[in-house]
């Protein structure tokens, strides 16, 4: 095996890896159930300090 066949194999698994973990992320945030969640996370920059 050369390597740029190897490399080319990497390449492809790499990309392959890569739009797997893309596609699992885009899965977990647009789940109906974390949508409560990240509303909350989404509210936190405006909720006021309680020290204040």
């Amino acid at each position: 095996m050369t390597y740029e066949a190897l490399q080319r194999i990497a390449g492809m698994g790499g990309m392959a890896l890569f739009i797997a973990l893309f596609i699992g992320v885009l899965i977990y945030a647009l789940r109906p159930s974390n949508r409560a969640k990240f509303d909350a996370a989404a509210r936190v920059p405006l909720a006021r300090d309680e020290g204040e």
